[in-house]
């Protein structure tokens, strides 16, 4: 069994949470026993995420949402590695997650380490710069004159790896989100607002 949400349904559940999370509204998820004794069975979250692992940016919370509700992938600087791909395909082909939400932030350390390797030629442990060398592609994308080069370079790359998702994933992957099974949304989460933007293709913000 899956969730029964249409992927619009999942967005719409979680954009109101944002909004409750902004209102600061008390949030008290269910952890009971009864409900991990469910969650032990069966889990059917409502949404698969690509995050960034900065302790900032925790999507439960942001998005008010409980146990079993968040499918989430976290790595340094959300980047589409083989991993995330992986992890995300399970999430759509075994638990039927009707919506992908790849979610970059601003002020994002892995970022801004990427800048630094692009501008001032920075190197970093050899682990460490393969983490973030999938993170370059969308800093010599972004637009340099830009006010914050760091944000939209993030926000760069949120739109590039929903555009791998969405046009080179797996067969499944692809003919859901041609069937309306399936909908890949990018997003960005400001620090300093608590807000999260839903992006559209082109690249323009959507308030939650």
């Amino acid at each position: 069994m899956t969730t029964s949400l249409s992927p619009d349904a999942a967005l719409t559940l979680l954009k109101e949470g944002n909004r409750r999370f902004l209102a600061g509204e008390p949030f008290t998820p269910v952890t009971d026993r009864r409900a991990r004794l469910q969650l032990a069975a069966a889990q059917h979250p409502i949404a698969a995420y690509l995050s960034c692992s900065d302790s900032r940016v925790p999507p439960e919370l942001l998005f008010e949402r409980g146990l079993g509700e968040l499918f989430i992938v976290r790595n340094a600087g959300n980047s589409l590695c083989n991993t995330a791909i992986g992890s995300l395909e399970f999430a759509v082909i075994n638990l039927g997650v009707p919506l992908i939400v790849v979610m970059g932030h601003q002020q994002c350390g892995a970022m801004r380490a990427a800048v630094a390797m692009v501008r001032e030629q920075r190197r970093y442990s050899a682990r460490i710069d393969a983490a973030l060398h999938p993170l370059l592609p969308a800093v010599l994308s972004a637009d340099p004159w830009s006010e914050d080069l760091v944000d939209a370079a993030a926000r760069a790359n949120v739109l590039s790896v929903v555009q791998t998702i969405t046009q080179e994933s797996s067969p499944e992957i692809i003919g859901r989100i041609r069937a309306g099974q399936l909908k890949v949304v990018g997003a960005f989460y400001s620090l300093t607002s608590g807000a999260v933007d839903f992006l559209d293709e082109e690249g323009e913000g959507e308030s939650s």
